[in-house]
C-alpha cells in the first residue's frame, strides 16, 4: 500500500487539488446566486434574455 501511495502521489496530489478548485468554483457560484449577483456580470438591464430568465410567475 505504501509502495502504491510512493509511485502515485502526484496524480494523487493533482487530483486533490482539481477537486478543490473545482468545489471552490461551484461554491462562488452558489454564494453569488444567493446574494442575487448575475454570473455576467452586467445587469439585466441591456440583456436582450432578461425577460426569459427572471419570470415573475
Amino acid at each position: 500500500m505504501v509502495e502504491w501511495l510512493k509511485t502515485n502521489l502526484a496524480t494523487i496530489i493533482i487530483c486533490v487539488l482539481l477537486v478543490i478548485v473545482v468545489v471552490s468554483i461551484i461554491r462562488n457560484f452558489i454564494n453569488n446566486k444567493k446574494n442575487g449577483k448575475t454570473s455576467c456580470g452586467c445587469g439585466c438591464s441591456n440583456c436582450p434574455m432578461s425577460g426569459n430568465c427572471h419570470t415573475t410567475e
